[in-house]
């Protein structure tokens, strides 16, 4: 516009106002460029870019975990969420989105080479401290906060381990020998004690060069890329003869799983089908049984993880009439056969079972329900609506009472140090004592399994109905 002004004023104009009128141009040219610099020019309607999204638009090659990542590192927090590595990348948890990992390890820089949580209780301050390496140096953290002191040296922290590790698992004591840490490089394994701080270097040839390893409810896995093998933490033996896919054991990936949908609902803790029966053993550890799986519970912190029975123990066919533990031993009973398991030894099958129970019992199978309550030697057995009672420090093991109960059948019943449960359908009754459970005639208050002793959210009765 004012080019085409300043053509057609220039043949009849005097050359001052010609320069007078350039020097206008040339001003209000000059402020239209500073407005457009440093002014406001938003819109409502418009949708301004966070920092954090545009460093995600800086990294276009953002990885997807559902189609197969060889992750750099696996392992847990002191929370129990379970940490997924990948390059700058990381994961929290079976459902967690991906986000960059100096968000959560700011002091640590991409590709890392190994991670694990050290399980040290004698030593508390280092106890479920996550421990990351890098090259030839070592970060522990503890609530996601840097220890004093650290990076430091793997050789000052860990002597005899090597730099530029491929991977690393913690292996308390009882599962290995002594409380210690496995390291992998190339082919070769490094026992390290904590204690001692001695090293034993070994080759485990069916483990082969683990990517990643970690320790989840005392198993063990070694990851080759985005598949996995578990092996034993002392013999390096595999108990799987095919890899199996990560996808479909520790992440929520559309279209996958390890079973269809009716198996993932019995697996599933809220699911609200009925359990078969519910023991808890010497360490606190508490098991619920559904068919052919078990549920564990460790902590509350960790939640409940399901797997097929026969992961534990594998001479145990289907479904189990019953489940009691005692003296560090986890008792099935399966129609008129009981299996006894040694709990300190991976659940080794004892030498010479199964027998009948009513050899080693006195009794005749099958039953409904099995239990005994801390520091007693009785085992409480439940037919039908008749408890008996067997005394398990007696040789011949033999039935000492008999109870009648105000059930006609029970499912399972446990008990604790907050007294007996017993478990009919989805529902179950509690008790402060043997007695009251054996004397009662009226039926308690029923309390739900799902959201009171799972710890599920309660359910809409009205989504429920028209689902």
């Amino acid at each position: 516009m004012y080019k085409g002004t300043i053509a057609a004023l220039s043949p009849c104009h005097s050359p001052a106002l010609l320069t007078s009128m350039g020097a206008l141009f040339w001003t209000l040219c000059l402020c239209l460029t500073l407005s457009l610099s440093f002014g406001d020019h938003s819109h409502p309607d418009v949708k301004h870019e966070s920092s954090h999204d545009k460093d995600h638009k800086d990294h276009p090659e953002v990885p997807d975990r559902c189609k197969g990542v060889e992750f750099d590192a696996i392992t847990l927090d002191n929370k129990g969420t379970m940490f997924f590595f990948k390059g700058n990348h990381l994961w929290k948890g079976f459902e967690g989105k991906v986000a960059f990992l100096n968000e959560s390890f700011p002091e640590v820089n991409q590709d890392i080479d190994a991670a694990f949580r050290i399980h040290y209780k004698d030593k508390p301050e280092t106890h479920d401290r996550t421990f990351i390496f890098k090259g030839s140096q070592v970060w522990s953290y503890h609530n996601l906060a840097l220890e004093a002191g650290f990076p430091k040296l793997i050789q000052d922290e860990f002597p005899g381990i090597p730099d530029d590790l491929d991977a690393a698992v913690e292996c308390p004591a009882r599962e290995c020998l002594t409380d210690s840490v496995i390291f992998f490089k190339d082919s070769h394994v490094y026992h390290y004690d904590l204690l001692t701080k001695a090293v034993k270097k070994r080759d485990w040839p069916n483990v082969g060069n683990c990517t990643s390893a970690l320790r989840w409810l005392e198993r063990y896995y070694c990851f080759h890329g985005f598949n996995f093998y578990r092996f034993h933490p002392v013999t390096g033996q595999s108990n799987f003869s095919e890899p199996l896919d990560s996808r479909d054991y520790f992440m929520k990936c559309p279209g996958r799983g390890h079973g269809n949908h009716s198996r993932r609902a019995m697996m599933d803790p809220c699911s609200n089908l009925p359990f078969d029966e519910f023991t808890s053993d010497d360490e606190g550890k508490t098991y619920a049984f559904r068919q052919n799986v078990f549920l564990r519970l460790d902590s509350k912190r960790d939640g409940w993880h399901a797997w097929p029975i026969k992961h534990n123990w594998k001479e145990v066919e289907g479904t189990p009439d019953a489940v009691f533990s005692w003296d560090h031993k986890m008792y099935f009973i399966q129609g008129d056969q009981i299996y006894i398991y040694k709990s300190e030894q991976h659940y080794n099958l004892v030498e010479g079972y199964p027998k009948s129970l009513e050899s080693e019992l006195g009794i005749q199978g099958p039953v409904d329900a099995a239990f005994n309550c801390p520091n007693s030697g009785v085992v409480h057995l439940i037919k039908g609506n008749t408890m008996f009672d067997v005394a398990l420090l007696q040789t011949p093991r033999t039935v000492v009472k008999t109870w009648h109960l105000p059930f006609s059948h029970v499912d399972g019943a446990m008990c604790g140090s907050d007294g007996i449960k017993v478990f009919i359908g989805t529902k179950y009754h509690k008790y402060d004592s043997v007695m009251l459970l054996a004397m009662s005639r009226i039926q308690p208050i029923d309390h739900d399994i799902a959201t009171e002793l799972m710890g599920c959210s309660p359910k809409d009765p009205h989504k429920e109905h028209h689902a």
